[in-house]
């Protein structure tokens, strides 16, 4: 979908410091009058990303609930843009402007069991959607980019900000947790109205369930009634760092850019059509009866009516790490050294098995796509709610 207000039209105070929704009744009414969404989740999505995982080195259940009761509490207080009891801050944002910032954590499922053993006593509190991702056809995922027993989500209106709240969480973290991967990314404003555009120039997220509507988010986005009860209030988040081979896509021409994505580069349009915001022309062919948008294109695999009406959110990010070799494996036809540049794809759903596998399953197998992108890196969390007055996870790990 495509939102009436631009993303910093919203982007004050009010995300950052309100950013814990109110959620729909899920168990009782008591417990519904205080159970939140965490931050971070409901679009407008802000600017700039660092995304981290954490491999957990703690002993006991314990000190992952300290860990987590002091995140939570160094996270209200960076998203309310005061001081933390006990909070070491390093002060490399003193003298920039008070920036949103939104804080997401998430739990792993090494945090249930890890090389077959169940380490803290939780691995039959392992919710069902929390089920490992499938090998999917072509992927090539790099150990140090994936996994990770938890992980931590900051968005900011800058991205000095976003790497300050995560230099602390991390300092947090010393003794029960260390760093197992992170990744940068960015989206920047294209102006009022306007759905950003990734780096193959394509505009990104023109398809968006209608969250809005609180009967689309309890069925797409929100973990289910019959979830795991510290669960509820929650979601689930696949993350994927999907890398792009630019310069052999840079030299492709438009026409087949457009047929390979199911949609017109300038306008976003269908391809056929003339607005972004048409139906997809999926049933519609042309004078010799061919699918005017391909078989095999992005948009149509995507697209929920091809995916027996399997939705996801996407939060994707574009990122630059710069210059890489690359000796075979992405892509095979060049040698030497590449953009290592792409897309931070988070998308957060009900449960995974049902979206994202379901789409990324047939998209891995058969999108046109595929010649230009390869999946290197992945993370699957559960990111549950919270009720007032708890820390994120308490009801798992209390």
């Amino acid at each position: 979908m495509t939102f009436s207000l631009s993303r910093r039209t919203l982007l004050g105070g009010a995300l950052g410091l309100a950013g814990l929704e109110l959620m729909r009744p899920a168990t009782s009414l008591a417990m519904a009058s205080s159970l939140r969404h965490q931050p971070g989740i409901m679009l407008p999505q802000l600017p700039f990303l660092y995304f981290i995982t954490f491999d957990l080195t703690a002993e006991k259940k314990a000190d992952v609930a300290d860990m987590m009761r002091a995140w939570t509490e160094a996270a209200e207080a960076l998203m309310a843009h005061r001081p933390a009891p006990h909070l070491v801050d390093s002060g490399d944002v003193d003298g920039l402007e008070q920036a949103s910032l939104t804080l997401t954590f998430g739990f792993g499922p090494g945090l249930f069991t890890k090389e077959g053993k169940d380490r803290y006593g939780l691995a039959d509190r392992r919710p069902a959607p929390l089920a490992d991702l499938p090998r999917f056809t072509g992927e090539q995922l790099v150990p140090a980019h994936t996994g990770g027993d938890v992980c931590i989500q900051s968005c900011a209106t800058d991205p000095q900000t976003a790497f300050h709240a995560i230099r602390i969480l991390a300092r947090l973290a010393d003794g029960r947790a260390t760093p197992r991967w992170a990744q940068t990314g960015f989206s920047p404003e294209f102006g009022r109205h306007q759905t950003p555009r990734n780096l193959m120039g394509f505009k990104d997220g023109t398809i968006q369930p209608d969250i809005a509507n609180p009967a689309v988010a309890k069925r797409v986005l929100w973990a289910a009634p019959t979830d795991e009860a510290w669960m509820q209030g929650g979601t689930y988040l696949v993350a994927r760092i999907i890398r792009i081979a630019l310069e052999h896509w840079d030299r492709t021409r438009t026409g087949f850019q457009e047929e390979t994505m199911g949609r017109q580069k300038q306008s976003g349009a269908p391809i056929g059509g003339h607005h972004e915001n048409e139906p997809l022309t999926l049933s519609q062919t042309d004078k010799d009866g061919n699918p005017v948008t391909s078989e095999n294109a992005h948009a149509r695999l995507a697209a929920p009516q091809e995916n027996g009406g399997a939705e996801l959110l996407r939060r994707s990010y574009s990122y630059d790490n710069g210059l890489s070799y690359i000796a075979e494996r992405w892509p095979p036809w060049r040698q030497g050294n590449e953009f290592d540049a792409g897309l931070m794809f988070l998308a957060y759903q009900q449960d995974p098995r049902t979206a994202f596998t379901r789409i990324f399953e047939r998209m891995s197998k058969f999108d046109m796509m595929n010649q230009y992108t390869t999946h290197i890196g992945s993370g699957l969390f559960a990111c549950p709610g919270r009720l007032d007055g708890h820390y994120i996870g308490q009801e798992l790990l209390g």
